[in-house]
């Protein structure tokens, strides 16, 4: 990512991507994903945030010099998706070297030279987010605007005739937003108040518990992952690819965790710049989300401007 890009992606950040109960104390601005903590080393175990879970002591302090790459599959077979136990005997070793928005593995934007620009809209589940943008939805239907929608397990369970027509409706493609929405952690880092997952297995059984419902609900798997928060570490990316899934991330946050009013939502959207994917909220109705996407898009349109779903370029 360019320096351009990644300053874009930190100031747009800012705010709680929690999406699913309000915001949380201390993401109302760019500052507080920068205050994330940083990184852990050998010698410290991640801080737990007052007031918040507890959470798992960091892993190993030393990781081998590499790790040899997945033996290939025959051709015409399909790739072999590792069992848990492999996952954590390949990875278990290894200490992450980075944490946040954008780490490696992260897709944080379209394809160089892609004029179009991605809708992605999360559905959070639990307490607090297991609502449903009518509104929204209707909206993109009205302007044949596709999108890609990441809902979580619970979300799933709370709203089964929903997923069953966004699913069916080829505008839209359905990606894993989570089993538990839990930032996506091998050391159980938290962001925004939420406690990560707490060591390599926890990584996989927040990203294989959801993909198993939805493929057995879609007939095939999700192609892309975001987590709870949009926050990862590089061996949690690394655990992802593995099990045939694209890391989604993000260069524009449209409504700060479903916090915006709808001019800022209007504002966001409307500046999205060409090959931008964009953030937003698809589980709290009545908010600021559903009128300033409508605020923004006609606009948008009216200037030449095209909308893909992720699959449909990555």
């Amino acid at each position: 990512m360019s320096v351009s890009r990644r300053t874009l992606l930190m100031v747009v950040a800012g705010g709680a991507l929690v999406g699913c109960g309000g915001r949380a104390a201390g993401t109302g601005s760019a500052a507080s994903s920068a205050s994330a903590p940083a990184a852990p080393t050998a010698s410290a175990a991640p801080a737990t945030p007052s007031g918040g879970p507890a959470e798992a002591a960091a892993g190993p302090t030393s990781a081998p010099e590499s790790t040899p790459d997945p033996t290939p599959e025959p051709a015409g077979q399909a790739p072999h998706v590792p069992t848990r136990a492999e996952t954590v005997e390949r990875y278990g070793a290894l200490a992450p070297s980075e944490w946040g928005l954008d780490v490696s593995g992260v897709v944080t934007a379209l394809p160089g030279g892609e004029s179009a620009m991605a809708l992605t809209f999360d559905a959070c589940g639990g307490p607090g987010g297991n609502g449903y943008d009518a509104d929204l939805i209707d909206f993109l239907r009205a302007h044949d605007v596709p999108a890609t929608l990441f809902l979580n397990a619970r979300w799933i369970d709370a709203n089964p005739d929903e997923f069953e027509r966004l699913a069916a409706d080829p505008l839209f493609e359905i990606g894993n937003h989570g089993t538990a929405h839990r930032p996506l952690s091998v050391t159980g880092r938290s962001a925004y108040g939420i406690a990560g997952t707490g060591g390599v297995g926890e990584v996989y059984d927040e990203v294989t518990g959801n993909a198993r419902k939805l493929t057995g609900l879609l007939g095939h798997p999700p192609r892309f992952f975001r987590s709870g928060t949009a926050h990862y570490d590089d061996v949690a990316t690394r655990v992802v690819a593995d099990l045939g899934q694209g890391v989604a991330g993000f260069t524009v946050n449209g409504d700060d965790g479903a916090t915006y009013s709808a001019a800022e939502v209007r504002r966001q959207v409307s500046s999205a710049p060409p090959g931008a994917i964009v953030i937003g909220h698809m589980n709290h109705p009545g908010g600021g989300t559903a009128p300033g996407v409508a605020g923004a898009v006609p606009g948008l349109l009216a200037a030449g401007r095209s909308f893909v779903r992720l699959s449909d370029v990555l």
